[in-house]
């Protein structure tokens, strides 16, 4: 009988994962701690890149927003069930590459999971650690064009599906294993 969740590239994946948990976290420890950026301060990195702090208490692109901590929770919640669904479709993936993408996928969406757990008040964190949503620090722009303010976990979750679209479009044999 096969797991639910241990497949050929399942620790590639988890790999990928915890790699993109640690530097989503670090960058962000770095960035409001270390840095100690705030809301009203843009640094300009490049002619097409800031760094400012949104607080996202949504999900990407700041869909969905939420004021509650019931509402708050329910995204937590959210992202840890799609982390459970993404780690049984990684046991049955057979390519690498693919893999890599819903390793990253799942960093991506585990490390946004931790920072909505630092914005419910109560016991996640210390109040020093407390956060007031996602950190969101990215801001591409050109000339009057604008893009979201996004964050390292974001980045991996977009390059996650990226590497699954190139995966489909290249690899011509199935990407899971039948039930069989």
């Amino acid at each position: 009988m096969k797991s639910w969740f241990i497949g050929r590239y399942t620790l590639v994946g988890v790999i990928v994962a915890v790699l993109a948990i640690i530097i989503d976290q670090g960058f962000k420890y770095w960035a409001l701690h270390i840095l100690q950026i705030s809301e009203y301060v843009i640094y300009d990195w490049t002619p097409f890149l800031k760094v400012t702090l949104i607080w996202n208490r949504g999900v990407s692109f700041g869909l969905f927003q939420q004021d509650s901590e019931t509402g708050l929770i329910l995204l937590v919640g959210f992202r840890l069930v799609a982390t459970i669904l993404l780690l049984a479709w990684l046991a049955h993936i057979r390519a690498k590459t693919a893999a890599i993408g819903i390793g990253l996928i799942i960093g991506g969406a585990i490390g946004n999971a931790v920072d909505g757990l630092l914005a419910i008040e109560g016991p996640f964190a210390p109040e020093w650690l407390q956060r007031e949503g996602v950190a969101d620090f990215f801001w591409l722009h050109a000339g009057d064009y604008s893009w979201y303010v996004f964050n390292l976990a974001d980045v991996a979750i977009v390059a996650g599906v990226a590497l699954l679209l190139y995966d489909m479009v290249v690899n011509k044999e199935p990407q899971t294993q039948g039930s069989s």
